[in-house]
């Protein structure tokens, strides 16, 4: 594997779906953002000829090359979908509360990156695009085209945690009125001319990520996918998270802990009259260790949580 497409956190993936290996068979293990396969790969080495992994993306150049990668391998089942339709697609392999073990790795890959054509990049020149799936919703280029400054300046915010944003707002919304923004390079070199040039990060990081966030509908894909995992599992099932950012994290971390029925703590219950939460063996947050960043730098902004769904917890009918 080359350096560019190494799964982050691999030895932490396996000890967090360790309780699956040891669970008799045959296993259902479920793989949300394939990419380009790395951590399929992983879970494959530990799967006997009788397990099954269902591996998703909602890129179809990563389906495409997944399809090449695991072509001999029955095993496994390729889907082009978006992670937020894991119910409805498992429904229909017979799969819902069945799955052993589910891993997601968020955000971008670094195929996705390093491709100037798909345009998610301020380091390379190609047309604005951002889309994972380049044949659904618009592009970057085209809702920067008709976003209005509210909505723009929002994005910026609370996606890229922009201190700028309304600087780059104003500028965005009058060099369209002039041109389109079109190129990835346009718009990089419009935010770099506003603001000072440090010693950290590209002056137009934090507007890339909050764009391609918006454009691809990360979190709200996140939101929606978290319920469905829970479902989806069977009772001491794993799921397994890795974040690039604090806003994925944050909201990983809130599902994980949140309980779903509180009891009114003036009422006299007993510890086994409490609601069953969802999750039990809640591990804490896991980040990548110096030797893996030094030969993977994309493992430094990488958070691996994972969890086990509780025996006995019980779904609301």
């Amino acid at each position: 594997m080359s350096g560019a497409h190494q799964p982050v956190l691999p030895k932490e993936v396996l000890a967090a779906l360790q309780p699956v290996w040891q669970a008799p068979g045959p296993r259902r293990l479920v793989d949300v953002t394939g990419g380009r396969g790395g951590h399929s790969a992983l879970l494959l080495a530990q799967l006997e000829v009788d397990d099954r992994l269902c591996i998703f993306d909602r890129d179809p150049a990563a389906i495409q090359s997944l399809a090449k990668r695991f072509a001999d391998d029955p095993r496994v089942d390729l889907v082009q979908a978006p992670f937020d339709a894991l119910a409805q697609l498992l429904v229909a392999r017979g799969w819902l509360g069945r799955v052993d073990a589910i891993l997601a790795d968020l955000g971008v890959s670094s195929p996705q990156l390093d491709e100037a054509e798909r345009g998610f990049s301020f380091l390379r020149d190609g047309p604005l695009d951002m889309r994972m799936d380049p044949s659904q919703g618009l592009s970057a280029a085209e809702w920067l085209a008709q976003v209005e400054f509210r909505d723009l300046r929002r994005v910026l915010q609370e996606y890229g945690e922009e201190r700028a944003a309304t600087r780059i707002a104003k500028a965005i919304i009058a060099r369209r009125a002039e041109r389109p923004l079109l190129r990835t390079r346009e718009l990089a070199e419009l935010i770099a001319d506003l603001l000072p040039v440090g010693k950290g990060i590209h002056p137009a990081t934090r507007s890339f990520q909050a764009i391609r966030i918006q454009v691809n509908d990360e979190l709200g894909q996140l939101q929606r996918f978290l319920p469905q995992a829970l479902v989806a599992l069977r009772p001491g099932g794993r799921l397994a998270i890795i974040s690039f950012h604090s806003l994925e994290d944050r909201l990983v971390k809130h599902f994980f802990r949140a309980q779903e029925a509180r009891p009114d703590p003036r009422l006299p219950l007993r510890a086994a009259e409490l609601p069953a939460h969802p999750w039990v063996e809640i591990s804490p947050a896991i980040r990548a260790q110096e030797a893996e960043i030094a030969h993977n730098p994309r493992a430094r902004s990488a958070v691996l949580r994972a969890a086990s769904k509780n025996p006995e917890f019980r779904h609301a009918s």
